[in-house]
């Protein structure tokens, strides 16, 4: 059985900072890219950023203030000078090479439940 769960999400006021967390746990060989997506209230999902092999990506609207960081199975989002335009339920992706029977193993796209992030005065 393999988990993925983010922690870190709050509300702060805007240009304050929140650091996200997202941790990969069971039966796994590796952890290869991990991402972070986001989805504001009736709007759709998009990527937030990415590590993949130490190459770090951002989408044009966080570039600058948010930072994507990784240790072992654990990525880190670290969110400064945030927007009330931030605010969203902020959802880790992952993608886990699980253990089978044997000696086997397979990739799998691995979804965490999401954290809440609201950014308001």
């Amino acid at each position: 059985h393999v988990q993925v769960a983010e922690s870190g999400g709050g509300s702060v006021q805007p240009g304050g900072s929140l650091r996200l967390a997202c941790g990969v746990s069971g039966n796994i060989f590796s952890v290869k890219d991990m991402n972070w997506h986001r989805q504001a209230p009736g709007k759709r999902r998009e990527v937030v950023a990415g590590i993949n092999r130490g190459q770090t990506k951002y989408s044009d609207y966080v570039k600058g203030r948010c930072t994507i960081t990784r240790d072992r199975n654990t990525v880190y989002l670290q969110m400064d000078r945030l927007k009330p335009e931030d605010k969203a339920i902020y959802s880790c992706e992952c993608n886990v090479e699980i253990l089978t029977d044997g000696l086997g193993s397979h990739d799998e796209r691995l979804w965490g439940q999401g954290t809440q992030v609201t950014v308001s005065s």
